[in-house]
């Protein structure tokens, strides 16, 4: 890694070196900020802001690809981790079949036919051979968990027919069946095992590979994630900060453990962080949750940067019109075949819904980082599959990203925006129960016009009344005036 074209990383001080990145983190957050602004995705901007601080242009290099794979790797286990956290079982019952199959055959016809058609147009391109076609269709395969949060969270859109759900559970883990082709592809190509095996034993040992990942992932994530709910609800650590660090080291060992018995690292973690929290009692995990979301958008953000850091423009511009149409082909063809295959037996869920679905397939820092598991095996062509997949992803974030909600109020299957609660700026401990607010009508005080004579149900109780600009503390007696802001805690309570 070299500064500015001159210096490299490895001779500059750790003083200059944090100062480097936090100047490059403190211009994502005010890029994110205007780009809020303008409609553009936030993933979008920080991988653009590390190409600007790039080799090309501000000279900043990065050609420590091992270890930007482990980085790259760290990252996105905190992002999967956070992602099966927020996994609720209760929501996504209704359409775990409908997600898991987006999730594996999805992604299987994904892979089938856009290496069918990288193959096709590779002879023009970079002329790669077929397995290497189905390389660089596994890396393109899934439906990157961090862009699908960070769009539908930072756009606040609100899907009907349970379609948020399922597109979160579909994006949260068909990462794990990209990221398993992937590897596997890799291993034959850098063992020349098609030159050495037949097609069908290739295929065989393939399959069978992926099936014991899956099944040792699966068995350890079980096991971890239930031994670790036996132990966090005996455990009640003070403040949340070491509650956050244990539950994260579980999904850490489920990961390390799962990879030391050749299964799939991420499939335990994902797995193990459902039941944690659908399943564990924890103190303070609303706070958690608080923590895991802000070191979510940590890890997000030094991916892109990272992964913009290696991107060559220069190098890219010959690949610019296949990669627009391999991107084209996938939005357009591999993946609403996919989905509409799957979702074909569900006769509940509308062509529009289906169509949704099928736009929703964006791309991000996932299939970038995968990208990096050739060029660290050292294939050939690996830098012109690297360079293709950023461009794909680019070109997947600047249309599929600032397109889904403009899509989805255009096929008629956004909810109308819940109004936001002013509980003005204060939070309480989840175990306490929630903060609403609540705007005083003339029908309530058609009831009475003081506190005590609004009748409020037992477990409601008013802590704070904002009228205009004025903080006021309630009592009984206290006269209410139309429009006043009620600011009410929810919970138990021990009247009789």
């Amino acid at each position: 890694m070299t500064l500015l074209g001159i210096f490299p990383v490895s001779h500059l001080s750790e003083s200059l070196l944090l100062l480097v990145a936090s100047l490059l983190v403190i211009a994502a957050v005010l890029v994110a900020k205007v780009g809020s602004r303008l409609g553009a995705p936030s993933l979008l901007l920080f991988l653009l802001l590390g190409m600007l601080a790039g080799p090309d242009v501000l000279g900043l290099r990065v050609e420590d690809y091992p270890l930007a794979e482990s980085v790259g790797h760290f990252a996105m286990t905190i992002i999967m981790f956070h992602a099966g956290l927020n996994t609720s079982l209760q929501e996504t019952k209704p359409v775990m079949k409908q997600g898991l199959l987006l999730s594996t055959v999805g992604v299987l016809m994904t892979v089938l036919l856009t290496g069918l058609f990288l193959w096709r147009i590779s002879a023009a391109a970079i002329a790669l051979p077929l397995l290497s076609c189905f390389l660089l269709a596994s890396v393109m395969s899934s439906t990157d968990s961090a862009s699908v949060f960070a769009v539908l969270g930072e756009k606040q859109v609100k899907l009907k027919e349970r379609l948020g759900p399922m597109l979160e559970l579909e994006s949260g883990s068909n990462d794990i069946l990209a990221y398993m082709l992937t590897i596997i592809f890799v291993k034959f190509l850098s063992t020349d095992a098609a030159a050495t095996q037949g097609g069908w034993m290739m295929f065989g040992n393939g399959l069978l590979v992926l099936l014991v990942q899956i099944a040792v992932g699966l068995a350890v994530g079980l096991a971890v994630g239930h031994g670790a709910k036996w132990a966090l609800d005996r455990i009640h650590l003070p403040g949340f900060a070491l509650s956050s660090i244990l539950v994260l080291s579980f999904g850490f060992f489920a990961d390390g453990l799962s990879s030391l018995l050749y299964g799939n690292g991420l499939l335990a973690l994902y797995v193990t962080a459902i039941i944690l929290g659908n399943k564990s009692f924890i103190l303070k995990s609303k706070e958690i949750r608080h923590f895991f979301g802000g070191l979510t958008w940590l890890m997000q953000l030094l991916m892109f940067l990272l992964l913009g850091l290696m991107a060559r423009p220069s190098q890219m511009l010959p690949l610019l019109l296949p990669a627009m149409l391999v991107g084209a082909f996938m939005m357009l063809v591999a993946r609403p075949a996919g989905v509409f295959l799957c979702l074909l037996p569900f006769k509940g869920l509308s062509w529009r819904a289906k169509t949704l679905v099928s736009w929703v397939g964006l791309k991000g820092a996932g299939p970038i980082l995968f990208a990096l598991c050739p060029l660290v095996a050292g294939l050939a062509h690996s830098d012109q599959m690297f360079n293709m997949v950023f461009l794909v992803t680019l070109f997947s974030l600047l249309v599929q990203g600032s397109s889904l909600s403009r899509a989805a109020l255009l096929l008629r299957l956004t909810y109308p925006e819940p109004p936001v609660a002013d509980t003005f700026g204060m939070d309480i401990p989840e175990e306490m129960g929630s903060l609403r607010s609540h705007v005083v009508t003339e029908e309530d005080l058609a009831r009475g016009t003081t506190l005590r004579g609004l009748h409020l149900p037992h477990g409601i109780r008013v802590m704070m009344v904002r009228r205009g600009e004025r903080f006021l503390v309630p009592h009984g007696s206290m006269s209410l005036e139309c429009g006043d802001i009620l600011m009410i805690i929810m919970g138990e309570s021990d009247d009789d």
